[in-house]
């Protein structure tokens, strides 16, 4: 019923399947195949011949190509299904690929905002639909109205804690598969108020260290970030050497309190994920003081904490950080005064043990810690989109570094499955997924592979068309045409078809090779790719030209530091190719733009490329290798430099004898680079200058050229160095090496005695003695303190005391026994654990004085005016005044004025008008106070009037200005009127001439060199009241100004008086 013409098709949606198609003359024939979004090309071949040729693209499930009457009767007719890959210009479908994920979300459980959104978006042709997860379970959009989908974004409206917490992940999906985003949890934050009850005060002896305890409320997330009040909202605290807060436990450590650190103190929390702070109840702090007398001290021990550190011990100590396999790693901040270490972007090398030292005059003590480095997973080879043949091997291979080691898992279209991929099929087409996770984390990548077949096309690759080649030369023609499967390759030139030989080799991805190429090579080659969906040929043509050869080869040189120097190079080349030059420097090569000062080329006509080296310096010493290359081939020739300069600086150097004032330093010699080293230099530098490196003094006193060892002398017993070690030779000095593990000396007995011995005075029966603490690189050893050693100047035996505190700069013996002013010959020496030093020359001091025995005799006083009143009494020796308001201030508060001997009254002031004092005079010595004369009663005067006098007329007079005013009416608790005082004045001066006056009005001269002031004030036994104010200027204006009042407490003047 049909003719026999044959049409061979194939069906892209089952593996490679060929069928026998009978179609009737004059009919049409339906060639269909299941795969959307590929760019079709369909060739209708009869024999050899292409009769037509069609293009389409289709998005639909099933696309298909209509022939009618084109069915030849008794004719061999092949179809050919051509496919194009979706990864070319041409492809328009692909996958989803994630442009913007969901990320970890904290919803503050006060926000007033009631909605968490999470996103998701997907770029995808077609486009992509979206479903979320919630704890790997699918979210029901259409049952739940707290879930809205925006695009691809999910929006939680007015969350609840107990439903909605939890990890949510984004589903996209288009007719190319299914990928799922990371994982993004979503969790409520919250921190609440500190407790309401009151916090205990915290009671600490003034010297030693203290701990206020911040005991934060409950919160989430547990990252919080701690600053303390002090009294009062928002004086924080400053951080320092004393003061450290942590930032892991919130509390506040004071290494030494003293006087200021008085006050009532407030942990101050602040959440930045949730933006809230709260702080809690005020925390009394008291510093207790402790009378200062010694009869023995001893240093204790103190330790830092971990990470950050702090001592809360006295004298305040230097903290250092060291790492105890090594160097401090570069990535490091050491912040808060030492105590704190940070390590930025950590990584597996910064692993180990950190040390934080503390160090004080007392001792040194020390605490560690263990930091173990884990990492996130981190893709060190993953996935990416791919096409592959149908039926070909192939593997995915996703491999992830990270600690503890990442388990990997796969997706294909969100389900999970192994992969085994051996002879793909068309199933095996889709979104694949890579997943790794460890308890850090979870990373993600995503690949599409498609699996294609189609014939054999040059239409995107076809071969070179013009080929050159070099003479003797090696030339590879390309052939790499798009074929599923790979297809087999053959090469012609001309008709005649080549096969591999000794000079000629066919690759096995179809290049071909032909070696020691001569004139009679050229021609047209012709590659033919052929696999079982058809065949394909392109042809190029091989073209050959001249070789390039080095004519003039660069040679070998030798120059000093900074001297310059030149490298020839030219070639011969074939006239129709262009020739450059390139310069390399032990395979690196020369970047001529950005190493300009140092390199210049001198091209000469283009077939030279001489190279200038100017300034040489040690880092261009090496081989230099000239290639010179046309768009054929190329040629090199290679020569050495030699630069000669100062030494490298020598490796290695360590400490391996330590004594107390000594040390043996061993070291590896460095490069000469190329002239001998002459001498080494030793410097070292202490933990007392760490800045200051200064030249040791070496055993033998020169250190030759040859050694690699030396001894170094004249060093401070029981100190922390480092050395470091310079070699010199005829062309200069080094860089100094890399410094030594640092080293402390051993411990011996001081040498240094205290200097300026001295003392007296203090309270009775005492015996206060006084010295400069000898410096702590002296102390030779731990345990450091002094021996004082003091008797009567005609005494036969030396009574000693010890004094542990290094910083200590006096002693205050007291006994009973000690008479008044008496006569003492002190010394002071130090001491360590390795024993005593040398005595301190003698110094003579005396005891104290006795107190007063009498108090003062004749004690009077009088009210001056409503705050000031005058003492006196018969003169004895110093003496202290003290007055109180009788009723309203206690005896405690009264306040206290110190007279010298030589006086004998006093005026009293900031007193309060109207007020009964009582008056107290004592005598004072510097052993104490005597005994207080009886009370004084006075009362002060009532306060003068606090209203101004109001300027009524101001009239002039030929050369003078009356100035007039209301009298002033005193209130009731106010002074009576005696008068008015006006002061005369220039602007901007505070002097001027004062007049007093009975009478409401004044006469004064007017000034024409520029404007005056004109005060007048009432004035009362209680003093001067406020003050009106009135501006002439010299061209007779006169400009009042009653805004400006001035009240003032003064005795009253009783004449006309110029100030």
């Amino acid at each position: 019923m049909c003719s026999e013409s044959e049409i061979t098709h194939t069906h892209l949606n089952e593996q490679s399947r060929s069928e026998r198609i009978i179609s009737i003359p004059g009919t049409f024939c339906l060639i269909g195949y299941s795969l959307p979004g590929l760019a079709l090309c369909f060739r209708l071949i009869h024999g050899s011949s292409a009769l037509g040729e069609r293009n389409r693209n289709e998005t639909d499930r099933w696309t298909g190509l209509f022939l009618s009457d084109l069915v030849v009767p008794n004719s061999f007719t092949l179809f050919v299904c051509m496919c194009v890959s979706f990864l070319s210009d041409d492809a328009t479908g692909y996958g989803p690929v994630f442009e913007d994920q969901p990320v970890e979300t904290i919803y503050p459980e006060e926000s007033p905002e009631a909605k968490i959104t999470m996103s998701c978006r997907a770029r995808a042709n077609p486009p992509a639909t979206y479903q979320w997860r919630l704890n790997s379970w699918n979210i029901d959009l259409d049952g739940d109205n707290h879930y809205t989908l925006v695009g691809g974004d999910l929006v939680i409206s007015n969350p609840i804690k107990n439903k909605h917490v939890g990890n949510y992940s984004c589903v996209a999906t288009n007719d190319y598969g299914t990928v799922v985003s990371r994982e993004a949890g979503v969790q409520f934050g919250y921190l609440d108020f500190f407790s309401s009850e009151e916090r205990e005060a915290v009671y600490v002896k003034e010297g030693q260290g203290a701990v206020l305890l911040c005991a934060p409320p409950p919160h989430y997330p547990h990252e919080l970030s701690f600053r303390w009040i002090l009294n009062e909202f928002p004086i924080f605290i400053t951080l320092d050497k004393r003061r450290f807060v942590s930032q892991t436990t919130g509390n506040l450590y004071i290494s030494k309190v003293d006087s200021s650190d008085s006050g009532n103190y407030s942990c101050f929390v602040s959440s930045a994920s949730i933006a809230k702070s709260v702080f809690s109840k005020f925390i009394p702090l008291v510093p207790l003081t402790e009378r200062y007398g010694i009869t023995g001290l001893r240093s204790s021990p103190f330790r830092c904490s971990h990470f950050p550190s702090l001592s809360l011990r006295s004298p305040i100590p230097q903290i250092r950080w060291k790492k105890t396999n090594g160097e401090l790693p570069s990535n490091h901040d050491v912040s808060m005064a030492g105590a704190h270490l940070h390590l930025y972007n950590v990584q597996y090398e910064d692993e180990g043990t950190y040390e934080c030292e503390a160090l004080n005059s007392k001792g040194k003590d020390w605490h560690r810690a263990r930091v173990s480095v884990e990492a996130f997973p981190e893709w060190t080879e993953s996935i990416n989109s791919t096409e592959k043949d149908i039926s070909s091997d192939y593997t995915m291979s996703c491999v992830a570094s990270g600690k503890p080691k990442p388990r990997v898992q796969w997706l294909k279209n969100s389900y999970a499955r192994d992969l085994k991929f051996s002879g793909l099929t068309f199933e095996d087409s889709g979104m694949y997924q890579c997943i790794a996770e460890n308890r850090h984390g979870v990373i993600y990548a995503n690949a599409e592979l498609r699996v294609i077949a189609c014939a054999p096309t040059f239409e995107h690759n076809p071969v070179k068309w013009r080929i050159l080649g070099a003479k003797n030369g090696r030339v590879v023609i390309e052939c790499k045409p798009k074929a599923a499967p790979k297809p087999s390759f053959s090469w012609s030139k001309g008709t005649e078809l080549l096969f591999n030989s000794t000079r000629v080799l066919i690759w096995e991805d179809g290049s071909l090779e032909i070696l020691n190429v001569t004139k009679a090579d050229e021609g047209h080659y012709t590659c033919f790719a052929e696999n079982n969906r058809g065949k394909a040929n392109s042809t190029g043509s091989l073209s050959i030209t001249e070789a390039t050869k080095i004519t003039l080869a660069p040679s070998n040189a030798d120059v000093t530091v900074g001297e310059s120097t030149h490298m020839q190079c030219a070639a011969s080349h074939d006239s129709t190719l262009d020739i450059t030059f390139v310069w390399t420097l032990d395979a690196h090569a020369i970047d001529f733009d950005r190493e300009g000062s140092h390199y210049e080329r001198n091209l000469n006509g283009g077939s030279s490329g001489e190279l200038l080296i100017k300034n040489t310096q040690l880092k261009h010493s090496g081989r230099y290798t000239c290639t010179a290359q046309t768009p054929v081939d190329n040629v090199t020739a290679s020569a050495n430099l030699v630069v000669r300069g100062p030494p490298g600086s020598p490796g290695g150097v360590r400490v391996e004898e330590i004594k107390d004032k000594s040390v043996r330093l061993i070291w590896s010699r460095g490069t000469d680079n190329h002239s001998p080293i002459s001498k080494y230099t030793i410097q070292c530098r202490d933990s007392f200058s760490q800045e200051d490196w200064r030249d040791a003094t070496t055993s033998p006193p020169d250190v030759e050229g040859n050694a690699e060892t030396a001894t170094v002398v004249d060093l401070f017993p029981w100190t922390e160095y480092e050395f470091r070690v310079i070699a010199t030779n005829t062309l200069g000095t080094g860089d100094p090496s890399s410094p030594s593990p640092k080293v402390t000396t051993l411990e011996a007995v001081p040498v240094v005695a205290p200097s300026d011995i001295g003392g007296g005075g203090g309270t009775s029966r005492e015996l206060t003695i006084t010295w400069t603490p000898v410096q702590p690189q002296y102390y030779y050893g731990r345990n450091f303190g002094y021996i004082i050693a003091f008797k009567p100047r005609d005494g036969y035996e030396w009574r000693k005391v010890t004094v542990a505190d290094p910083e200590a700069k006096h002693y205050v013996h007291k006994d009973s026994s000690i008479l008044a002013s008496s006569e003492f010959e002190v010394k002071v020496k130090a001491f360590n654990s390795k024993g005593e030093g040398p005595y301190s020359l003698m110094a003579v001091i005396y005891s104290a004085q006795d107190v007063p025995s009498k108090a003062p005799a004749s004690v009077g006083a009088r009210a001056l005016s409503a705050t000031e009143a005058i003492v006196c009494w018969l003169p004895v020796t110093q003496h202290t005044v003290r007055y109180w308001r009788k009723a309203e201030d206690s005896e405690t508060s009264s306040q206290r004025v110190v007279v010298s001997s030589r006086e004998n009254q006093t005026r009293l002031d900031n007193m309060r008008p109207d007020s009964h004092y009582l008056i107290e005079v004592k005598a004072y010595n510097a052993a104490g106070y005597g005994p207080p004369s009886q009370h004084i009663q006075i009362y002060t005067k009532k306060a003068p009037p606090s209203r101004p006098p109001k300027i009524t007329s101001k009239k002039l007079k030929g050369t003078s200005v009356n100035i007039a005013w209301e009298h002033v009416e005193p209130f009731a608790n106010e002074s009576t009127i005696d008068g008015y005082k006006v002061l005369y004045r220039q602007a901007g001066k505070s002097t001027g001439m004062l007049f007093t006056t009975g009478k409401r009005s004044i006469d004064l001269p007017m000034h024409k060199d520029g404007d005056y002031i004109v005060e007048v004030r009432a004035h009362s036994e209680g003093g001067d009241g406020a003050v009106a104010q009135v501006r002439i200027s010299g061209n007779t204006s006169i400009k009042y100004q009653h805004n400006t009042f001035i009240k003032m407490y003064k005795a009253p003047f009783t004449r006309q008086k110029i100030i």
